[in-house]
């Protein structure tokens, strides 16, 4: 995110010619083509913003965690994530203050909590005042042998990718295009579908760095705020979002926007006259529309918003301490829009007549978190309400239906105690096959197993697997 004061530029320095030494990868991959959408994330950033002289210790971090510490409270983080928005990608920052020093060993941890949950990466490089400043290198030998310590670690891992700059705004369109072109040509093993180059000025033109054939195969990444440019009615705001794009959709990801997510706005009021929801509806209709992938900013974290602990734009609050760490969303009519520009769900999904079961122990209601139509879907336990998230439909198929299409379903077809509980398209299975008993269990027909509330939990959020049928509590529902 832009640092909003006035950027002093040193002295130009000679950059075209960057001095990595260009490494051998394990794989290669095809260029990045047709659409976008896969990657549906958002930004963990640290307190106060990104651009820092010093390391980059990220949210709910502490710069005395060891490896183990970082890596389960980003475990922690990841989970809320994918549950509460569905999201499968993240925008890590990088600098020479935290690559290549003790940090890294711990810092470390975060990427390889993600890509070990199987989600996407993008590592970027941000202004940290030794390498760079006012978005210009002033230490090119310092920026190479960061990135060479990055690639060297994780070249070889295709969920991975790598951001050279964010927001070069000290150089002009023709300038930073030398630049990228120069650090590209030292890598040249990196596949092209793992790099991000970032639009001149703050992210903002992707349409020079498009029609440039060095780039080619590379994506592209697209800034995107209200502060841009002045308000708009809400179809200036789509046209002003598709001129930027022109004609690089299927190459571009926005990996920066946001609006404030603390104040109560609705952003499901489609006659809304707050700018705020005019940009957030149109700017998340326009990456629908066009098949694009975005990354939010930011999930947590980011500049800290007077009276509080992080950005007013940040889509989830953290909560907790220690390793004992979870997410809630403050608004959820903007997780709902940020699922819908990522394609997860409808504007609306369509009602199917059914009942809720509720969960004898908890008092709560089987539900699919955030009203997810998504394959794979854990369902969990949350405060019985209205929503056809709630809605099971029993069959003569022996099927409880969600949305009239979905289907409750042992994840891979599972028999074994801890297997998740999810939604997925009716296929017949007998999987998705379940037995509703008089004393108010509900087995598997596949394993004989109990749907289950894993470990007892009453909470929100609890999750719902499939164990040895016990006689508790937990594992008794009834119809309502």
């Amino acid at each position: 995110m832009i640092r909003r004061r006035t950027a002093h530029r040193l002295a130009a320095l000679a950059v075209a010619a960057l001095t990595a030494i260009p490494l051998a990868l394990a794989t290669t991959a095809p260029s990045a083509s047709a659409a976008t959408n896969q990657f549906q994330g958002v930004n963990w950033a640290r307190a106060g913003d990104n651009f820092t002289s010093g390391p980059l210790v990220l949210y709910g971090l502490s710069s005395n965690d060891s490896y183990t510490t970082v890596r389960a409270k980003a475990d922690a983080v990841f989970a809320g994530f994918e549950r509460n928005l569905g999201a499968n990608t993240v925008r890590l920052p990088i600098n020479t203050y935290s690559v290549g020093t003790a940090w890294w060993n711990s810092y470390t941890g975060v990427i390889d909590s993600a890509t070990a949950r199987g989600m996407k990466v993008i590592l970027s490089y941000w202004d940290d005042g030794r390498a760079s400043t006012g978005g210009r290198l002033t230490d090119a030998g310092a920026f190479d042998a960061m990135w060479n310590t990055v690639v060297t670690k994780y070249g070889a891992n295709a969920l991975v990718h790598f951001e050279p700059m964010n927001e070069p705004h000290g150089y002009s369109a023709a300038e930073w295009k030398n630049v990228a072109a120069a650090w590209l040509t030292a890598r040249p093993s990196i596949p092209r579908n793992r790099i991000f180059i970032s639009g001149s000025g703050f992210n903002q033109d992707i349409r020079t760095v498009c029609a440039d054939s060095r780039f080619d195969g590379t994506y592209l990444s697209l800034h995107h705020y209200t502060f841009f440019s002045g308000a708009k009615t809400y179809d200036a705001w789509v046209s002003y979002l598709r001129d930027a794009i022109g004609s690089c959709a299927d190459r571009t990801v926005i990996d920066e926007f946001g609006a404030p997510m603390d104040t109560g706005l609705n952003y499901d009021d489609a006659a809304s006259t707050d700018n705020f929801v005019r940009y957030f509806r149109a700017t998340t209709q326009v990456l629908r529309e066009l098949g694009m992938g975005s990354v939010y900013w930011p999930g947590i974290g980011g500049k800290l918003t007077a009276g509080q602990n992080d950005d007013w734009y940040a889509m989830q609050k953290l909560q907790g301490s220690g390793t004992n760490l979870t997410l809630t969303t403050p608004n959820a009519t903007g997780a709902g829009r940020l699922r819908y520009a990522w394609g997860l769900t409808g504007p609306d999904p369509d009602p199917a007549p059914g009942n809720r079961l509720r969960n004898t122990g908890s008092g709560r209601c089987l539900d699919v978190p955030a009203v997810s139509t998504v394959n794979n879907t854990q369902v969990a336990i949350y405060d019985c309400g209205t929503g056809t998230n709630q809605q099971w439909a029993g069959t003569s198929a022996r099927e409880l239906r969600v949305y009239g299409n979905k289907c409750l379903d042992a994840r891979g077809r599972g028999t074994v105690n801890g297997t998740a509980v999810v939604i997925y398209d009716c296929n017949g299975g007998t999987n998705q096959q379940w037995t509703i008993n008089g004393n108010g269990t509900i087995t598997g027909v596949a394993s004989g197993r109990c749907l289950d509330v894993a470990q007892s939990g009453t909470a929100n959020g609890a999750r719902v697997q499939l164990w040895d049928c016990t006689g508790g509590s937990n594992q008794a529902w009834s119809r309502t």
